[in-house]
């Protein structure tokens, strides 16, 4: 059984919505650049390089993943802060 996680999209970017208290669990915390954003306990993980590391740290415990896909013309998801 897969769970679903959200992929937001503007017309020049990416980030899929995951929580910060999985990248812990996942031991990929302290992995994720700052080209990600966070907006409290949610972390959005910019499309080339992040969400794969959490993609390959899924796989790699044998979990599968469903994305589902949003898009809007202007993200507010640039406004948020970035991860650090």
């Amino acid at each position: 059984m897969s769970k679903p996680y959200t992929f937001h999209s503007d017309a020049g970017h990416g980030w899929m919505e995951v929580s910060l208290m999985e990248l812990i669990k996942l031991g990929i915390a302290n992995q994720i650049s700052s080209f990600s954003y966070k907006k409290g306990m949610n972390v959005y993980l910019e499309e080339d390089d992040d969400a794969a590391k959490f993609l390959n740290a899924k796989k790699k415990i044998g979990e599968e993943v469903e994305i589902v896909e949003v898009y809007k013309a202007d993200s507010p998801i640039r406004s948020y802060q970035s991860y650090t």
